[in-house]
């Protein structure tokens, strides 16, 4: 959807575009540690075919996305997603600073796409697409970091599975989440109450 409002992808911030940004990222990041208790606890499902958890895995790429879509800021992508990071990182996580790293990745490379459309695009594909590709992110650093010793074919069906799970949770639930917020008025002072 393209819109009309000049300010937009504006790279001017107000402080209500800092603030959103920061709550956002702190609800987003309890929910991350809450998460990461369900991955951990869901792992003995899935001995059968380790791949298969990352089905839950596009929780994590949401606050890129989110961010993104409800700001519509160059750079709300990134500072959302690290705020999220930030506050798993504090409430503690298993996976330490490296949530840090993650969450830098995971809020640059959603910025990407929307970046690609000069930041006029906020629909449903183009959100879609913005989790998918944030999804690279943990895909890359997941099977170096944690899993490089898995056989190929648990590899690939991480990645696709990893890709999917974003593309499905973190785009297509942030562009729902979205219109959400917008419909109950929530989003009044962002171009995004408006589509």
């Amino acid at each position: 959807m393209k819109t009309a409002n000049p300010q937009a992808g504006s790279v001017r911030w107000r402080t209500v575009d800092i603030v959103v940004a920061a709550v956002l990222g702190v609800a987003v990041g309890v929910v991350f540690w809450i998460w990461g208790m369900l991955w951990s606890a869901t792992g003995p499902v899935f001995l059968f075919f380790p791949p298969a958890q990352a089905v839950i895995y596009g929780m994590w790429l949401v606050p890129g996305v989110l961010g993104m879509l409800v700001i519509r800021r160059p750079g709300a992508g990134v500072l959302t997603s690290l705020a999220a990071a930030a506050v798993s990182a504090l409430l503690g996580t298993s996976w330490g600073l490296m949530v840090l790293v993650a969450g830098l990745l995971q809020g640059l490379l959603p910025e990407l796409v929307f970046a690609a459309t000069r930041y006029r695009r906020w629909g449903m594909g183009v959100s879609v697409a913005a989790g998918a590709v944030a999804g690279l992110a943990p895909v890359a650093m997941d099977l170096t970091l944690y899993y490089p010793t898995w056989p190929p074919h648990f590899m690939l069906a991480y990645g696709v599975i990893v890709v999917v799970s974003a593309a499905a949770i973190g785009g297509a639930g942030s562009r729902a989440l979205t219109t959400a917020l917008a419909r109950a008025g929530a989003l009044s002072p962002f171009p995004s109450a408006r589509g």
